[in-house]
């Protein structure tokens, strides 16, 4: 008989994902001491069919006896399409399923698909007694039909926590004209994954969920990563891909608001706090220096806030109560 489940929180800090290799026990007693903030083990692109089935049983054993503290623990599955994929959930998720925390699931196409994974992640929490609901779904979308229904697929369980935009064979399902992942294609002068971007983060932002870049693969072009991660950034994605140890940095970097942000909305909120309090006047809207803030302000502010608590930021100013 298992416990009623309890709130699970969904929005983990997801800055940077590593991607490591399943099959590659170097790489996984390495990735545990990166400064990554999620993890994932990878059954799927990283691992040759041969190998898969062995490396179900050493992500099992690095789950349950490395030291992933302060990492989202992610395995990600073969996609439904083939048929490795009930025996990845099911290997993985009775061996360590209480020392992990997501199943990814690649190359999304419909909510049934979604829907699937719920069903038997509940049934195997069930036969083991482990917490319902507790594992988490991380949805990639990575061709025209999953975009078509990302809406759909956000919608389609409780246990959705994150939106993945798969850049690689996304680009191969539209034929897109260019074969460096993640940059623009030659020709168009517009930005080229504007729409899929957006599309992704308006579908996870409905549904309360968070929305990460995949992957770029050029890791010896630290530059062109950051530009591409910034672009993500920019639009508010929550985090990406980070495929070499040396990417972790920048994309933590990134996707943290500035120290300057993160001090201002600080000051926003504790300056909406005292304005709309009885001793502040009980005002709608006051003056934080030159700036009008009001509720809308508040809202903002609280985006900027909950990112850099979330990566640890300390707060290096502080409200002043103005004089009477």
């Amino acid at each position: 008989m298992t416990s009623p489940a309890s709130p699970v929180n969904r929005l983990r800090p997801r800055r940077s994902c590593l991607a490591v290799p399943g099959s590659n026990p170097r790489f996984l007693e390495k990735a545990q001491g990166l400064a990554a903030d999620q993890v994932f083990l990878d059954l799927e692109d990283a691992c040759a069919p041969l190998a898969k089935p062995e490396a179900r049983h050493t992500i099992v054993k690095f789950l349950n006896e490395g030291d992933w503290t302060g990492k989202t623990r992610v395995v990600r599955v073969n996609d439904w399409t083939t048929h490795w994929t009930y025996r990845d959930v099911v290997t993985v998720v009775e061996g360590a399923g209480q020392n992990l925390d997501c199943i990814m699931l690649p190359k999304v196409q419909d909510a049934q698909q979604i829907v699937a994974l719920d069903l038997l992640l509940t049934q195997i929490e069930k036969t083991m007694g482990f917490e319902v609901g507790k594992i988490g779904i991380e949805a990639q979308i990575e061709n025209a039909q999953g975009l078509n229904n990302v809406n759909a697929i956000a919608q389609a369980s409780p246990r959705v926590e994150t939106i993945i935009f798969g850049p690689a064979d996304f680009m191969a399902s539209i034929n897109m004209k260019s074969l460096v992942v993640g940059e623009q294609p030659p020709g168009y002068g517009a930005d080229a994954y504007h729409y899929i971007l957006m599309a992704i983060l308006m579908a996870a932002r409905a549904n309360n969920l968070q929305a990460i870049d995949g992957p770029y693969l050029q890791i010896r072009n630290p530059e062109g990563y950051k530009a591409v991660a910034q672009r993500a950034a920019a639009l508010g994605f929550d985090g990406k891909w980070v495929l070499h140890p040396d990417q972790v940095a920048a994309a933590n970097e990134i996707f943290s608001p500035s120290q300057e942000d993160f001090d201002h909305a600080e000051l926003i909120l504790d300056a909406y706090d005292y304005y709309t309090s009885e001793a502040g006047g009980k005002k709608g809207s006051a003056m934080l220096g030159d700036e009008m803030i009001d509720e809308a302000s508040r809202k903002m502010a609280l985006v900027i806030s909950g990112k850099g608590r979330a990566a640890g930021m300390q707060r290096t100013s502080k409200f002043e109560i103005p004089e009477a």
